[in-house]
């Protein structure tokens, strides 16, 4: 019996965070969304430019005077102040959409994301990217809000 009850006990203590974090959180995910293809490019170059740990084409996604706005830093503001900020940027990040909406030249887009090899991956925070129509009618990020799913 101490021997099952201490086997049960070093199952717990490895169980991944995520599933932990669910355990906790019994809500379910919500589903994805599929976005329209401008605003689709948005993520995937997102994500693509992450990966590569290409800063100057992740930057470029970004207004001008866009923001950053991180869960554990400081908000900044800027291509330039935002290139420092992802300098350590690079892994397997995936985005989902859950939600959108666009206007004319105001848009938004809510969203999960993860970090895994591939997906399907957990979600481990969420986000918001305020969209702003550039000069040539493209979508660019005006501010991206995130924080993760833990406490």
């Amino acid at each position: 019996m101490r021997c099952l009850a201490s086997l049960a006990l070093a199952g717990a203590l490895i169980v991944p965070a995520t599933t932990q974090a669910q355990a906790r959180d019994p809500t379910p995910p919500l589903p994805t969304v599929t976005l329209p293809a401008e605003l689709n490019r948005v993520l995937r170059d997102y994500e693509s430019s992450w990966q590569n740990k290409d800063v100057p084409q992740l930057t470029g996604l970004f207004t001008d005077d866009g923001f950053v706005l991180s869960n554990t830093r400081a908000p900044v503001r800027g291509r330039p102040e935002i290139a420092k900020v992802y300098q350590s940027a690079g892994g397997g990040l995936w985005l989902r959409a859950l939600g959108y909406s666009v206007g004319d030249s105001v848009g938004y887009i809510v969203g999960a994301y993860g970090y895994g090899a591939a997906p399907p991956v957990p979600d481990v925070g969420k986000f918001v990217l305020a969209l702003r129509r550039g000069p040539g009618g493209q979508w660019l990020i005006a501010a991206d809000i995130d924080n993760t799913n833990q406490r």
